[in-house]
């Protein structure tokens, strides 16, 4: 099937395309996890040829049309092998020339409509003459037609033990109790306002789900039939999970929660939540930007129908960790991993892929790729790696790559790794998956920040490392951005501005370095206080630095969000951009706008 939006938000800007081994039909009715790309739709149709995300489903069956023994035709399902399973069901070409396709169908049909049409569509690939087909096309009547004004949020305010997880269908939370069912004989036991547990589901049960409070299935993606009345009716639906019908017992109350990314969750009892509606049209429009700080690919399309100015801080610790798992330098020189069952992880990790290090370079470029799709044109600063050695030795293989640090806050961290000997080829990498984002991609909506520069000379090595690997400053409108974070940056930022095009103010490891204060400390903890007169001179003598050298400066920490007097005093003095998490995102819109008025009154 392919959707000329996300299924799952709404969002535009993309084709989302699954497939799956023989007749389509598996995929509709949930009976197989398919396999899924997106492609991003104002790059591909400047010409750039490349899938921005993709997700390896099991896909279970294969369905075969034949005759049976008395040359009645039938459909049949048989296990799909290993090997089949184990690789994706169409190469990136046939995604590529299918999202053609569907640009097409959307365009025709707009185009008669008079609207924006986003379609669903079906399509086939012929077994004996390798020929795509578009075999049905029609308008999309779910996700197209939410409300642009406004956005619903839901978010867990308690936590338990997970029984299920899988992918997440809607953005909502849901409690009920369980009721597992087996067949469409038992369907007559389910009670309004319960949970549906099931293998799978077909259009039998309609009914019943009309009346559930959320459903959750073993097999299925998020385009099988489960999904598609999910989205229809509203409720939450966790598809795939592969057990949930061992793993949930009837009667027992549950909470389905699809508020926090891609992955669905199935928590033990009942888990607590709220839900909050935000008009976004009458929010105010303030000068200042007023940006996100996001680091879930999952949650990217979601958050950018808030009403932003971009991503201030998009870091990429999150999808090393999630996406990858396994540290860049075991996956950048892997004979020099010892451990005979780290390589056999690493071998079953990136099987399919002709070098290791393709696998890192692969997700992490799709991982920020959609970032920057889901805010393009919008601009969005990516953080290179800000690890400590402590968090990348919990990596597979880190710790053969990793000194041990008695403080890893103050260690070998940010810039001092990149040009190092001990991390320059897992630097590479990074580079590499970038450069992908922008050169093949086509997403140079995307900037480049460096952490936690000590110096100068510093600096300039770390400028001509990434030069050295095809990310050089000012070529295709490349900006290269800086973290304001130790005290030194502020002090010598006249320095520092010649060599970076902006700074980003790391309001929570600039405080501690200014105060010397570990916020981790019980005994110190308390004394960590952005409002401190010393931080505030700090924060005021950044952003004078910058605009006297004529550099964007912001701010990506919490703490404006935190203070209002503090974002107050931020838009007094100049600042550019203030990027918080997107839960605060509102209110400092309000209070930036408030302050902005105060002060052109006060002018």
């Amino acid at each position: 099937m392919i959707f000329t939006l996300d299924t799952e938000t709404g969002f535009r800007d993309v084709v989302f395309v699954t497939g799956g081994y023989g007749l389509g039909e598996n995929i509709v009715q949930g009976a197989i996890d398919p396999d899924e790309f997106y492609v991003h739709k104002p790059t591909y149709r400047k010409g750039y040829r490349a899938v921005l995300r993709r997700k390896l489903g099991a896909k279970q069956l294969r369905m075969t049309y034949g005759a049976d023994a008395n040359g009645k035709a039938r459909t049949r399902n048989k296990p799909a092998a290993k090997a089949e399973r184990d690789r994706f069901c169409i190469a990136d070409q046939d995604v590529l020339t299918l999202t053609g396709y569907a640009i097409s169908i959307e365009d025709h049909y707009s185009l008669k409509s008079g609207r924006a049409e986003p379609m669903d569509i079906e399509w086939a690939k012929d077994g004996q003459d390798g020929v795509l087909y578009i075999v049905q096309a029609r308008p999309e009547t779910v996700a197209s037609r939410r409300a642009v004004d406004r956005t619903e949020s839901y978010s867990i305010k308690g936590s338990g033990p997970v029984l299920a997880t899988g992918r997440a269908v809607g953005e909502k939370v849901a409690s009920g109790i369980a009721r597992v069912i087996s067949s469409l004989k038992d369907l007559d036991t389910f009670c309004p306002g319960e949970v549906l547990v099931a293998e799978t589901t077909t259009p039998d049960w309609q009914p019943v789900m009309k009346t559930a409070a959320a459903i959750v299935t073993n097999r299925g993606g998020r385009t099988c039939h489960a999904a598609i009345v999910a989205r229809e009716l509203g409720v939450p639906a966790v598809v795939g999970t592969g057990d949930a019908t061992s793993k949930l017992q009837t009667g027992a109350s549950v909470t389905v929660s699809c508020a926090e990314g891609d992955i669905g969750r199935v928590y033990q009892g009942v888990i607590p939540f709220e839900t909050s509606t935000i008009d976004l049209v009458d929010l105010p429009r303030p000068k200042t930007e007023v940006m996100v700080n996001l680091g879930d690919p999952d949650l990217a399309f979601r958050t950018a129908e808030l009403p932003c100015a971009g991503v201030g801080l998009a870091r990429i610790e999150f999808i090393i960790q999630q996406d990858i798992g396994i540290h860049p330098m075991a996956l950048a020189e892997p004979d020099k991993v010892a451990s005979d069952k780290i390589r056999s992880v690493i071998a079953r990790v990136t099987r399919g892929y002709r070098k290791a290090s393709d696998f890192f370079i692969e997700r992490l470029s799709e991982g920020v790729g959609t970032i920057a799709a889901a805010f393009y044109p919008r601009p969005v600063i990516v953080r290179l790696s800000d690890f400590k050695t402590n968090e990348y030795a919990g990596l597979v293989g880190g710790a053969a790559f990793e000194p041990k640090e008695d403080n890893p806050m103050l260690g070998f961290r940010g810039a001092s790794r990149y040009d190092h000997p001990a991390y320059a080829a897992g630097f590479a990498l990074e580079c590499a998956a970038l450069r992908r984002v922008r050169e093949e991609m086509g997403l140079t909506n995307l900037r480049i920040m460096v952490p936690f520069v000590r110096r100068e000379e510093e600096a300039a090595r770390v400028i001509a490392a990434m030069q050295r690997h095809g990310l050089k400053r000012g070529e295709n409108g490349l900006e290269v951005f800086v973290m304001c974070e130790i005290p030194s940056n502020v002090i010598r930022i006249d320095a520092f501005a010649k060599l970076f095009d902006g700074f980003s103010i790391g309001s929570n490891d600039l405080t501690q370095l200014t105060l010397g204060v570990d916020r981790d400390s019980e005994i110190v903890a308390f004394d960590f206080d952005e409002r401190d007169p010393a931080m505030m001179e700090m924060l005021r003598l950044a952003v004078a630095g910058a605009k006297r050298n004529g550099r964007h400066v912001g701010i990506c920490g919490e703490a404006p969000a935190n203070y209002p007097e503090i974002a107050a005093a931020l838009v007094g003095w100049g600042i550019d951009s203030i990027s918080v998490n997107p839960s605060s995102l509102i209110g400092v819109l309000k209070v930036v706008a408030v302050a902005e008025r105060q002060l052109a009154a006060a002018e």
